[in-house]
């Protein structure tokens, strides 16, 4: 493990207008699952009004290669790859290169003219037309109407995974091919009917590329990355940085315990990326996401003054874009486990905490997060000036209710 970059947690948590002891509650807690083997390993970490009060790390990273949790350990972060992706397409935006309402078939025009989905197995499926076309706004929000072919609810989940469409395993197609085989498929819904969660990123991913010119892991890079200085996130893990990539689990649900799901070593990130997946396909650290999560919480900026966003347009993203003010409750359709449903609402990229009491979990309404597949967690609290993030690697993401447990424990440390 590398040296602790808190090198007196007491006044740390003290600087952040957090209580030490209270604070020191998430080791041991989260030490329970490690010993009864629910989970190899974790790192949590919560920032603060400037201060980084609590890192920590147990566990270990690669049981089978008998690797420790350090903090400089290289997760995949599946679905965090989406705000990620939503700010690159903002940052587009701002440059007046589109508007929200312009249609998605403007700049991929294999995606101009989708059916909707009106009844029927997957190998015999009844189209009708799409009430109106697909927005840019749509896509950041989830509501345009495509879906997941993990899902496996719905006859359309069936029909992307036949011809192989969804997942951040996908290896024979780029983002262009991805488009043009999504735009073969009928939607679940018309156009803002509904929220389902979706390969919707995934299009903004080839939107990027399109309008900017630049793959998407040249935009991030150039743009995003390299003015954070988040050195580790990308498609791809290197030889170099090898060793400090975790091996990804999935649990057992016989023995509750966890089987390996993916070796750093022989799996797709050892490989160079042909899918570059905006919608979950990067991995990052703990130090890297925070940096990113510092930059929406300062209101655009890189540490050197670098401005990527403005204050006005995170402000945009991070508000509740259902209509009506609706919450997911009653107006989300298909399975996901990233958030839940009852209080919260959706931006142009992350869910948004809405109605505290309704979630019942502390935190205050302007929260905005999102989680990824292998049960990592990150949120922003621009009201208490705070980032939390967790990072473990186990599948599925609902497995355990890891991030309320640790949502709840943070903000019972708060103490000014």
């Amino acid at each position: 493990m590398n040296a602790p970059l808190i090198s007196d947690p007491e006044t740390a948590a003290k600087k952040a207008g957090m209580c030490p002891e209270r604070l020191s509650r998430i080791v041991p807690f989260f030490q329970t699952y490690v010993d009864n083997k629910k989970l190899a390993g974790v790192s949590t970490l919560v920032w603060r009004k400037g201060e980084l009060a609590h890192f920590g790390v147990q566990g270990q990273m690669d049981v089978e290669r008998g690797r420790a949790m350090a903090q400089d350990t290289i997760f995949r972060i599946y679905s965090m790859s989406k705000p990620i992706t939503s700010v690159a397409v903002m940052m587009l935006y701002e440059e007046g290169r589109f508007q929200l309402e312009h249609e998605i078939g403007r700049y991929i025009p294999e995606l101009g003219d989708l059916k909707v989905y009106a009844g029927g197995p997957a190998r015999g499926m009844v189209t009708k037309a799409a009430s109106r076309q697909v927005t840019i706004r749509d896509l950041l929000t989830h509501m345009a109407g495509f879906t997941y072919g993990f899902m496996e609810v719905h006859p359309v989940d069936e029909a992307y995974r036949h011809f192989q469409i969804g997942g951040v395993d996908l290896t024979t197609a780029d983002l262009e091919e991805f488009c043009k085989r999504l735009g073969r498929m009928p939607l679940l819904h018309n156009p803002g009917e509904a929220w389902s969660y979706s390969v919707s990123t995934d299009v903004l991913g080839r939107l990027v590329e399109v309008v900017s010119g630049q793959s998407l892991i040249e935009f991030f890079r150039t743009r995003i990355f390299a003015p954070l200085g988040m050195t580790d996130t990308d498609f791809q893990v290197s030889a170099e940085q090898m060793p400090r990539f975790a091996a990804n689990y999935q649990r057992n649900p016989k023995t509750r315990s966890f089987d390996l799901f993916d070796d750093p070593e022989t799996g797709r990130y050892a490989k160079p990326p042909v899918f570059m997946s905006g919608g979950g396909g990067l991995v990052s650290t703990q130090a890297d996401y925070l940096k990113f999560c510092q930059m929406m919480l300062r209101g655009g900026t890189a540490p050197d003054g670098t401005r990527l966003l403005s204050r006005p347009t995170i402000a945009l993203m991070t508000q509740n874009h259902l209509p009506d003010g609706r919450d997911l409750e009653g107006f989300a359709q298909g399975a996901f486990s990233e958030t839940t449903n009852a209080g919260i609402g959706f931006g142009l990229g992350f869910a948004v905490t809405v109605d505290e009491a309704k979630a019942q979990i502390t935190g205050p309404n302007g929260i905005y997060y999102w989680g990824g597949a292998a049960s990592t967690i990150f949120w922003i609290d621009p009201v208490e000036e705070m980032i939390a993030i967790l990072m473990t690697q186990l599948m599925p993401s609902g497995a355990y209710p890891l991030r309320r447990q640790f949502q709840q424990l943070v903000y019972a440390a708060i103490d000014d």
